[in-house]
C-alpha cells in the first residue's frame, strides 16, 4: 500500500507510491525524504530537473518483453567531461526496478544482477579501457567503455537506492556484442552490477510518448544572448545541453556550464573558415539536423601539421552526429558502442565488416566555434586511430587527461565512431552551398566504378551459360569419313637425248577428289585430318570444299608429322599426327573435296594412310575464349586504375601496404 508521510524539511505531503521505492523527492522544497526504521529521513535538497527534450516523463506506462512498468522518478547526474545524463527509475510489475539512462538520444535499460563471483569483480583501479569483465555472464564478455565519476545534480519522484544530493560516486560503463549494455557502480564494495541492452522507446512501449512536436519546438528555438567578452550576439540552439560556446565575433571561448556565459580564453582564429554555416539545417537519417557547432582539429606526422574540420550536428530527439571535412571530402559520422568492435591490434572488425589501420596519432584541437556538449579546450589532446574499409570509416578516440585537480569529477572513456563517406555533391544539395571538387583520394573513398565489375561477372556467367548450353545442344554431325592409303606417282621416262635428272624419282605428291557430300547452312565445319602411320616423317594435305553449283570454293590445310628419338639419354617427341582446321558455316550444297596430299619420304614399312572426316554443328572453345577475353578488356583497364586509386588513397598513410617495406599485415 502506498505511504503518506511529512516532508521533515517543509511539512509537506510525500507519498510512496511503490512499496519497493526507498526515496521520495517533495514536490515543495525538493528535499530527497527517505523513508527509514525510523520513519522518514530527509537527506537534504536537489536541484529542480533541467529540460533536456526528452519525451519521457514521470507516471510513463510501458511494457517490455511482456512485462508492464511504470516511470517512478528521475535523476540527472553530471559528467566529468561536462553536461549530464538522465536516468529514468522503471517499476515493473513483477517486482524488479529497471534503471532507464538515456544520453545523446540513445535508451539504455539495465536491470541489477548478482553475479556469481562478485569478488572476482576488477578493482576500480584496476580497470582498464577495453578490458574485458570476465566475471559477468555473457557469450562475449563486455568491455569497459568508461570509467570515471559522477556527481547527483538533480532528481524527481521516487528512487529505489538511497540517493543523496551532490554525492559522487565511481562507476565503469560496460559495452557488449548485440547492443549489451552494463554499468558497475563502485559506490558500495563488491560494486553492484547493472546488465541489459540498448533499446528504442518503441521496444519499451512508449512511442506515444513521442511528444517531441512541443518539446522539439522548445528545444531547437534559438537562445539569443550575448558574448561576454564582445559583447556580440550569439544563438544557442541547444542551450539545455551545451557546455561551451565558441563566440564567431571574437573567437572567445567559452564556459556555459552554470547557466550563464563565462569568459575563459581568446583562441587563435587563423583564418579558419566555414564551409557550411553555424545555424544551417540538413536531413539525414530522415531528421533535421541544425550546424551548431564547428571545430579544427589537426595531426602531426614528421614535423608537418595537417587539419581537419569538424561540424556537430543536433537534433533533440537522436542527439548529437558530426560531420567531417577533409581536404574537401565529407563523412557522416555517428557513434558506435565499443563492445560491437573486435580489435585484433592493425585490423578491427565491426560489423560483419573488416577495417585496415590507417593512421593512429594524437588529435588536437586548434579552434572551436558554436556550441558543444562537452567542456572542450584548445590544445585538447586524444589519441586517434582510423581504420578503413571504403566507404566507411571506423575511427577510435582515447582523451589524453591533462590531469584532475582534487575533488574533481574524473573520466576515461573509448570512443568509436563510424564515418560513411558522403560525396561532395549531397552536401552541396543538403545545405545549398558551393564547395571545391576534393582533388584527393579520401581513406574511405569508395571506387567510383565498382559497379564495373558485378556487370563483368554478369557478362561472364552469362558467357560461358550460352557457351554450356551451346556445348550440351549443339547439332554436331559427322558429314564425311574415309581412310587414304597414299601411293607414288611414277616419273615419266626421259625423251630420247635428254640428260636424266640423278634426283628424279617418283613423285611423292597425290591428288584425291572425294565423292559429293551434302553442306548444311549455317553451321561452321571441321575437318580432321589424323595420319595412321607416320613415323618420323610429314604429311601435309591442302583441301579444299568446291560448290558443286556455285563453284565456291574454300581451303583448309592439315599438316601432320610426327619425330621422335633419345638424345644424350633422354627421349624427346614432336608433333602430331592429328590435326584440326574449322571452317566458317558455307551455303547449303552439294561440294567436293580436293585433297592434295604430300610427304616426306618412303623410308617406311608400308605406304602413307591417312584418315579424313568433316563434321558439322561443332561448338568451338576458343570462340568462347575469345568472347571471354573481349569482355575482360575493359575491365582490366579499369582494374589497372582501381590500382592506381588504392596506393593514392594509401599514400599518406603510415600503414601503406604498397610502400616498399610497408606493413602489409592488413591486406585482405
Amino acid at each position: 500500500m502506498p505511504l503518506r508521510a511529512n516532508c521533515p524539511a517543509c511539512g509537506a505531503e510525500v507519498l510512496f507510491k511503490t512499496g519497493s521505492s526507498v526515496v521520495v523527492v517533495c514536490e515543495f522544497c525538493r528535499s530527497v525524504v527517505a523513508r527509514t526504521d525510523r520513519g522518514v529521513e530527509d537527506f537534504g535538497k536537489v536541484s529542480d530537473v533541467v529540460e533536456s527534450g526528452s519525451p519521457l516523463e514521470v507516471g510513463l506506462r510501458g511494457v517490455y518483453l511482456g512485462v508492464a512498468f511504470e516511470l517512478t522518478g528521475r535523476a540527472q547526474l553530471q559528467h566529468a567531461a561536462g553536461g549530464f545524463w538522465d536516468e529514468w527509475y522503471a517499476a515493473f510489475a513483477d517486482g524488479r526496478w529497471g534503471w532507464l539512462a538515456e544520453a545523446q538520444g540513445r535508451f539504455y535499460l539495465t536491470f541489477q544482477i548478482q553475479v556469481p563471483s562478485p569478488n572476482a569483480l576488477p578493482s576500480f583501479d584496476a580497470l582498464q579501457l577495453g578490458q574485458q569483465v570476465w566475471a559477468i555472464p555473457a557469450q562475449t564478455p563486455p568491455v569497459v567503455a568508461e570509467k570515471g565519476t559522477a556527481r547527483m545534480l538533480a532528481a524527481q519522484g521516487e528512487i529505489p537506492y538511497p540517493l543523496r544530493p551532490g554525492e559522487t560516486y565511481p562507476y565503469a560503463d560496460l559495452s557488449g556484442a548485440a547492443g549489451v549494455f552494463g554499468t558497475l557502480d563502485y559506490g558500495e564494495q563488491p560494486p553492484l552490477v547493472f546488465v541489459g541492452r540498448e533499446t528504442t522507446l518503441q521496444e519499451l512501449g512508449l512511442a506515444h510518448a513521442q511528444r517531441t512536436t512541443e518539446r522539439e519546438a522548445r528545444a531547437v528555438s534559438a537562445t539569443q544572448v550575448s558574448c561576454p567578452n564582445c559583447g556580440g550576439p550569439l544563438e544557442l540552439r541547444a542551450p539545455d545541453r551545451t557546455e561551451r560556446v565558441g563566440c564567431p565575433n571574437c573567437g572567445s571561448l567559452l564556459d556555459a556550464s552554470q547557466g550563464r556565459l563565462r569568459y575563459l580564453k581568446t583562441l587563435e582564429r587563423k583564418g579558419w573558415s566555414k564551409s557550411i554555416p553555424l545555424g544551417g539545417r540538413a536531413e539525414f537519417e530522415g531528421r533535421e539536423f541544425d550546424v551548431i557547432g564547428f571545430m579544427v582539429r589537426s595531426v602531426e606526422f614528421e614535423g608537418v601539421r595537417y587539419f581537419w574540420q569538424e561540424y556537430l550536428l543536433y537534433n533533440p530527439a537522436v542527439g548529437f552526429r558530426w560531420l567531417v571535412e577533409s581536404d574537401g571530402h565529407w563523412s557522416y559520422v555517428t557513434s558506435v558502442p565499443p563492445g560491437e568492435v573486435t580489435d585484433a591490434g592493425t585490423t578491427v572488425q565491426h560489423g560483419g565488416r573488416r577495417y585496415k589501420m590507417f593512421q593512429d596519432a594524437a588529435a588536437r584541437v586548434e579552434y572551436v566555434e558554436g556550441e558543444f556538449y562537452w567542456k572542450v579546450e584548445a590544445g585538447e589532446l586524444a589519441r586517434a586511430t582510423d581504420y578503413v574499409n571504403a566507404p566507411l570509416m571506423l575511427s577510435k578516440e582515447v582523451p589524453v587527461a591533462a590531469g584532475q585537480r582534487r575533488g574533481q569529477l574524473s573520466s576515461e572513456e573509448v570512443n568509436w565512431s563510424l564515418g560513411a563517406y558522403t560525396p561532395v555533391k549531397e552536401i552541396e544539395k543538403k545545405f545549398g552551398v558551393d564547395l571545391p571538387s576534393p582533388r584527393t583520394v579520401a581513406p574511405n573513398q569508395p571506387w567510383p566504378h565498382k559497379k564495373i565489375y558485378g556487370y563483368w561477372g554478369l557478362l561472364v556467367l552469362a558467357a560461358l551459360a550460352v557457351g554450356f548450353f551451346t556445348l550440351v545442344t549443339a547439332p554436331r554431325k559427322t558429314v564425311y569419313t574415309q581412310t587414304y592409303t597414299l601411293q607414288p606417282t611414277p616419273t615419266p621416262a626421259p625423251s630420247p637425248g635428254a640428260t636424266p635428272d640423278p634426283d628424279a624419282g617418283n613423285e611423292k605428291t597425290q591428288v584425291i577428289f572425294t565423292d559429293p557430300l551434302e553442306l548444311a547452312g549455317g553451321r561452321n565445319v571441321r575437318v580432321t585430318g589424323r595420319a595412321l602411320n607416320v613415323d618420323n616423317n610429314w604429311l601435309y594435305v591442302a583441301g579444299d570444299f568446291i560448290n558443286e553449283e556455285t563453284g565456291l570454293v574454300q581451303q583448309f590445310d592439315l599438316p601432320m608429322e610426327f619425330y621422335h628419338g633419345v638424345e644424350d639419354g633422354e627421349s624427346w617427341s614432336e608433333g602430331d599426327a592429328e590435326q584440326t582446321d574449322y571452317l566458317p558455316a558455307l551455303p547449303e550444297g552439294r561440294y567436293t573435296m580436293r585433297l592434295e596430299a604430300q610427304w616426306e619420304n618412303w623410308n617406311q614399312p608400308a605406304p602413307p594412310q591417312f584418315t579424313v572426316q568433316v563434321e558439322q554443328g561443332v561448338p568451338r572453345l576458343a570462340n568462347l575464349l575469345l568472347l571471354l577475353i573481349a569482355l575482360s578488356v575493359l575491365p582490366v583497364l579499369f582494374a589497372i586504375r582501381h590500382f592506381s586509386f588504392e596506393r593514392r588513397r594509401w599514400a599518406d598513410s603510415a600503414f601503406n601496404p604498397y610502400a616498399s617495406g610497408g606493413d602489409d599485415s592488413s591486406d585482405d
